[in-house]
């Protein structure tokens, strides 16, 4: 069996802002911990991952170090998605806790996915520090 915890930051405010009816980034990753000990192929999708809230060099390593420390058998990420409601709902959330990052927003999303260029430094980064501290980055 296969089982994927889905996180988009480790961080609890900003969990509590864009997740606020899910169980806290640490309670998740207990979960995975016990899971693994359990026996279970179980890793951690960093999904989405919040562009200018979670995807510094530093908090990709720290997620990477996380899965890790909580002896994820996998890891991989994906950059957020915002389309219809969900666009709305996100943007709506910005204005209200982190207003100045709108215009980079608007210009990252001008459709529903950020730009390729984006997207590739976020896989690269974190395949790069995946290598680095030794997890293995994708499921197979």
């Amino acid at each position: 069996m296969l089982i994927t915890i889905s996180l988009s930051t480790l961080d609890e405010r900003l969990a509590s802002i864009f997740e606020p009816n899910a169980p806290k980034p640490k309670e998740r990753l207990g979960l995975l911990q016990k899971l693994r000990e359990a026996g279970f192929h179980a890793g951690v999708a960093y999904i989405p991952v919040l562009p200018f809230l979670s995807d510094t060099d530093e908090q990709l390593e720290e997620m990477v170090k996380a899965a890790k420390e909580f002896q994820a058998s996998y890891l991989f990420v994906g950059a957020l998605t915002l389309e219809g409601a969900g666009r709305e709902l996100y943007f709506k959330a910005l204005e209200k806790y982190f207003p100045e990052l709108l215009p980079q927003y608007e210009q990252l999303y001008r459709f529903s996915q950020p730009s390729g260029s984006y997207q590739d430094r976020l896989h690269r980064k974190v395949k790069e520090l995946c290598v680095k501290l030794g997890v293995k980055y994708h499921i197979l």
